[in-house]
């Protein structure tokens, strides 16, 4: 069985090795946190693993994961390449990070030595370990890096229910940003339209509930018949007097949300019209802006 040592304990880290852990896929060994209390409470969820020092404590393994903030992958490997250098620990082994904006090459410090190296993002909102654990079945998972790398990491992956696509390093920074738009900004839009329905007057008991009605028809006719099939609302209609107006309206209370306003409209419209919100590339009069 393969021994896994993990550096950065966070959510992903703390789900992939829990769930490798349970069924038998690799045996945890290291755990290194920013902390030894972080470690020794990803130890006690994980089920498993020794609570790391520092790097210099790490012990051999064949697969490590750099379950690490994106800032702090290049850096991390390349200490750990030097840490594995000094101690004539130079067996090859297998690298990964779980981040969806960085190329494999980030660890271009432990390719030098020879390893094996890959990017896996698991498209899933990782709210709490427990969340993860219990969410990723069915888990879309992006791989990218060198080929014996992803050609190992694949079943690994698969046997805990992901299900693994091919990216291309160099659209890395694309690939996550539409992460960020469908997921993150997601969370964004929600919140500035229950701080709008509050400065509405609307009861601050309605406000979730109006929320989740609206949020809930969304999704599923999203999901059902596509963006194009389910954008709705003024700027849709093409309703550019009331865009107008509710835009001013918007900006008097919030600056801010008033310019995502009246550039969201634009791109709905356009969506609305053509099916898409990239503009005409093909000598087509671009969309009139809201």
């Amino acid at each position: 069985m393969q021994r896994l040592n993990v550096i950065g304990t966070g959510r992903v880290g703390q789900t992939l090795a829990r769930l490798w852990q349970e069924r038998g896929l690799c045996q945890v060994q290291d755990l290194l946190a920013r902390s030894e209390g972080s470690a020794a409470k990803a130890q006690a969820f994980i089920g498993g693993g020794r609570v790391a020092t520092g790097l210099d404590d790490l012990r051999e393994a064949e697969l490590w994961m750099l379950s690490v903030p994106d800032t702090q992958v290049a850096d991390v490997a390349a200490r750990l390449a030097e840490s594995l250098r000094a101690r004539g620990l130079t067996r090859p082994a297998l690298a990964f990070h779980c981040s969806g904006f960085l190329p494999a090459a980030a660890m271009a410090p432990l390719q030098a030595l020879g390893w094996p190296a890959a990017s896996v993002h698991p498209v899933l909102n990782f709210a709490s370990p427990e969340a993860g654990v219990a969410r990723f079945a069915g888990t879309p998972c992006g791989l990218e890096g060198d080929a014996s790398a992803k050609d190992a990491l694949r079943p690994l992956f698969e046997a805990i229910g992901g299900e693994c696509f091919e990216v291309q390093g160099e659209h890395k920074p694309l690939y996550h940003g539409a992460a960020v738009f469908a997921s993150n900004f997601l969370i964004v839009l929600q919140a500035i339209g229950r701080e709008a329905w509050q400065a509405a007057g609307v009861p601050a008991d309605m406000v979730p509930r109006v929320n989740e009605a609206l949020v809930r028809a969304t999704l599923e006719n999203t999901l059902a018949l596509g963006p194009a099939g389910a954008i709705v609302g003024p700027a849709a209609r093409g309703d550019t007097a009331v865009v107008q107006m509710q835009g001013d309206r918007v900006a008097q209370w919030h600056p801010e949300a008033g310019r995502i306003y009246r550039e969201m409209s634009v791109l709905a419209r356009r969506l609305a019209t053509t099916g898409s919100t990239l503009p005409a590339t093909d000598g087509t009069p671009p969309t009139p802006s809201a």
